[in-house]
C-alpha cells in the first residue's frame, strides 16, 4: 500500500482504564475507485507499537464486474509490509521477481530492506463477478543495523500458520508467540500479530512479555477492566501489566507488538529510515528509475510532488 500523512481525528473514548496508555480512533482515507482504509498507525501521539509503523483496516469493500484492486507500483526501503486478509484475495508482484496471489488467513511478508518495488492487484479472474475484499496490511520498521539488507519475500498459507480454538476462542498466529505456539514467520526482530475471533462473553489473556502491546479491535465490542471498546480501535497498553479483554458480543481482534526499536524514525511516502538523509536519496532513486522495475507492469506511482 502506499501512504501520505492526513490528521488524526479527535478521540471520544473514555480513557478511565489505568492499564490503557492510549486509545487510537483509526482515521478513513479514501485510495480511489471507493477503495477506503482506517489508518491506525502512525499517529500523532504514537508513531509506533513495538516495531509496528502503519497500520491499515482494508475495506471491507465490494468491486462491482470489472473492477478491483489497482495499487501501481511503488517503492519501499527500510520496513517490511505484512498483508493479511479476512476476505478476498489480492495478486502480489515485486521486483525481485515475485508473483504470489494471497487468500485469507495467508501472510505475505516483504522486506524491503534497501529497497524493493511492488504492485497489488485484483486477480482478473477475480473480476469476472462481484468481489469482496477486507483485511490489514501494516509495516514493520526494521532494526537500524538491518535496514539495507537485500529485499526478500515471504509467504505462508493459511494451512502453515498455527491456530488455536478453545471456549468460543479462535487464533491465528500471524508472527511470533502467543497462547503457547509460535509461528514459523522469520522476523528480523521481535515482534507479534495474531487474529482472534471471539464469541460473545469469550475472554483472552494478553501476557505482559511483550514488551509493547496493542490490540485492534476490527469487530465487535470488547470489555477491558470495565471499560467498553467498539470497534474500529487500536487500544495500546502500558508495559508490564497482565491484561484480560473479553468480548461483549462476537468480535475479531488484532494483537501486535514487540520490543521497541533503538530509537523513532523518519517515515516520507513509502519510505522509512533512522536516517533522514536516507529518505531524501530514495526519493532521488525512485525519481531518477533507480530501483528494479516489477515484471509484466508498465504503470508506477510517481513520486509525489
Amino acid at each position: 500500500m502506499s501512504w501520505m500523512p492526513s490528521s488524526d481525528p479527535v478521540l471520544g473514548d473514555p480513557h478511565s482504564c489505568d492499564k490503557l496508555d492510549l486509545v487510537i480512533v483509526p482515521r478513513v482515507r479514501d485510495l480511489g475507485d471507493g477503495f477506503a482504509v482506517r489508518r491506525a498507525l502512525p499517529h500523532g501521539k504514537r508513531q509506533m507499537v513495538g516495531p509496528f509503523i502503519f497500520f491499515d483496516q482494508m475495506g471491507p469493500v465490494q468491486f462491482l464486474p470489472g473492477h478491483g484492486l489497482d495499487v501501481r507500483p511503488h517503492p519501499h526501503i527500510g520496513l517490511a509490509t505484512v498483508t493479511y486478509l479476512f476476505d478476498g484475495r489480492i495478486l502480489h508482484k515485486d521486483s525481485e521477481g515475485n508473483a504470489l496471489e494471497i487468500t485469507p488467513g495467508a501472510m505475505n511478508l516483504m522486506t524491503a530492506g534497501r529497497g524493493i518495488a511492488h504492485s497489488e492487484r485484483s486477480p482478473l479472474e477475480a473480476r469476472t463477478g462481484t468481489q469482496t475484499m477486507a483485511g490489514i496490511q501494516s509495516w514493520i520498521a526494521l532494526p537500524a543495523a538491518q535496514e539495507e539488507i537485500d529485499p526478500s519475500f515471504q509467504h505462508f498459507s493459511a494451512s502453515t500458520l498455527p491456530t488455536v480454538e478453545d471456549c468460543g476462542i479462535s487464533a491465528r498466529i500471524i508472527a511470533g508467540s502467543a497462547f503457547g505456539v509460535r509461528s514459523p514467520v522469520r522476523t528480523a526482530s521481535e515482534w507479534l500479530y495474531a487474529e482472534v475471533c471471539l464469541d460473545a462473553a469469550a475472554q483472552i489473556p494478553l501476557d505482559p512479555d511483550t514488551e509493547e502491546r496493542g490490540v485492534y479491535v476490527a469487530e465487535g465490542e470488547v470489555e477491558v477492566a470495565g471499560d467498553v471498546f467498539e470497534g474500529p480501535r487500536l487500544l495500546i497498553f502500558r508495559p508490564g501489566d497482565r491484561i484480560t479483554i473479553r468480548a461483549t458480543r462476537n468480535s475479531r481482534l488484532m494483537l501486535l507488538g514487540g520490543t521497541a526499536l533503538e530509537g523513532p524514525r523518519y517515515i516520507w511516502w513509502n519510505f522509512v529510515s533512522s536516517r533522514k538523509e536516507r529518505i531524501e536519496q530514495a526519493k532521488e532513486d525512485w525519481k531518477q528509475g533507480r530501483f528494479a522495475t516489477v515484471p509484466d507492469e508498465s504503470e508506477f506511482i510517481p513520486l509525489p510532488e
